[in-house]
């Protein structure tokens, strides 16, 4: 990204990473190879950089608020199909945004409690609905969508 904040539209290739992070800054020197054709890419100009860094195949994402971190590990509450909510254990990747890239632990299609966790009662079950975020216009959810909330029945 160039300092305008405008794509530049040729792909680099990382060459170099120091192994030490400034503690004032946050910066991590890279050193790259960029086509550079036009001559836009000038001596001493910063830019941010992407670099990609892994891809996860068949991985599920979730809503950061439906993950609970804790120091013996990561879970979720998995609606069941007789709407009582069990706790998951599952391995968390990188963040997406606000949601968590979940690497095991769920399969496609299976509901998970995003919200509504205040309203759980013992082992009462729950009738599950899509999530929408908060501010979120009201659109259906898409029905491949893991993500629910749940509201106690």
């Amino acid at each position: 990204m160039l300092e305008d904040g405008t794509e530049y539209a040729r792909p680099g290739r990382l060459l170099f990473s120091d192994l030490t992070v400034d503690a004032t800054t946050g910066q991590v020197t890279l050193r790259a190879e960029v086509p550079n054709p036009g001559g836009q890419l000038l001596p001493g100009l910063y830019v941010r950089v992407r670099v990609e860094q892994a891809q996860a195949t068949n991985a599920i994402t979730l809503p950061q608020q439906a993950v609970t971190r804790t120091a013996q590990g990561d879970t979720v509450m998995v609606v069941g199909a007789d709407g009582k909510v069990a706790p998951r254990p599952v391995k968390i990747g990188s963040a997406q945004g606000t949601q968590w890239v979940v690497l095991e632990g769920l399969k496609t299609g299976e509901q998970v409690m995003v919200d509504g966790f205040q309203k759980l009662q013992g082992n009462a079950p729950v009738k599950a609905v899509p999530w929408q975020p908060a501010g979120a216009a009201s659109t259906p959810a898409s029905a491949a969508a893991p993500a629910a909330s749940a509201a106690a029945k």
